[in-house]
């Protein structure tokens, strides 16, 4: 799991750097930043939704795994976890709770993540170190423009990458392309729904839909 660890700091770096410049840039910028993460992050979902297999399955996995999340009350909980994580540091960051999702989704809805954490599991970090890298660097913009919140989206990253890691011996000979093509374009409608809140089109539950990147791969296999 040394890649997963890996991760964690380079996430962890990345997002100080990001917070040590966002100290520097004037405030009239910090909307210009932000605007264009949203950007940026829609471009990215749109790209993932392109890879996507059967659209049936991909609307029913997010259909369910949507009302799976809400019956859990998903976003409650982990802005509830984020409200205490901010009092606890005497932090104001408005973005605080946005920051942390945001990163988590980013970083941990891709083929990359799935197929990287398996074979870390199996001893192989190649593929997740490298990510390490392209995180980083993306670190380093969401913190610059949603602050602290950033670094704590390693708590759910550690958590969902090292589960995969330690299931590796069972996930590894059960993904299908089409399994994986199919949890992109999942993960690329979350990355949408990101993009949609971050620009302030309309406020999006993406943390619900969460239980979706689940959902959707085991449609794919009951869909033959």
């Amino acid at each position: 799991m040394i890649g997963t660890l890996v991760n964690v700091a380079t996430v962890l770096a990345g997002g100080a750097l990001g917070i040590i410049l966002r100290r520097e840039i004037p405030e009239r910028f910090k909307s210009i930043i932000f605007e264009s993460v949203g950007l940026a992050t829609l471009a990215i979902g749109v790209s993932m939704i392109i890879k996507t297999e059967n659209p049936v399955i991909l609307i029913l996995g997010l259909l369910l795994g949507t009302f799976i999340g809400e019956l859990l009350k998903i976003d409650e909980y982990l802005d509830a976890f984020a409200e205490k994580i901010k009092r606890r540091l005497g932090e104001k960051e408005s973005k605080f709770s946005e920051g942390m999702i945001t990163a988590f989704i980013t970083f941990c809805v891709g083929p990359m993540t799935v197929i990287g954490s398996i074979e870390d599991g199996l001893g192989n970090p190649s593929i997740i170190l490298a990510k390490s890298m392209l995180d980083g660097v993306v670190a380093v913009m969401y913190a610059a423009s949603m602050g602290i919140g950033v670094l704590f989206s390693v708590i759910p990253l550690l958590l969902y990458q090292g589960s995969i890691a330690l299931s590796a011996s069972f996930l590894k000979n059960r993904l299908t392309e089409a399994m994986l093509d199919n949890l992109t374009g999942a993960g690329g409608t979350l990355l949408l729904g990101l993009g949609v809140s971050l620009l302030g089109i309309k406020k999006v539950k993406v943390v619900n839909m969460l239980p979706s990147i689940v959902v959707v791969p085991l449609l794919t296999v009951l869909a033959g």
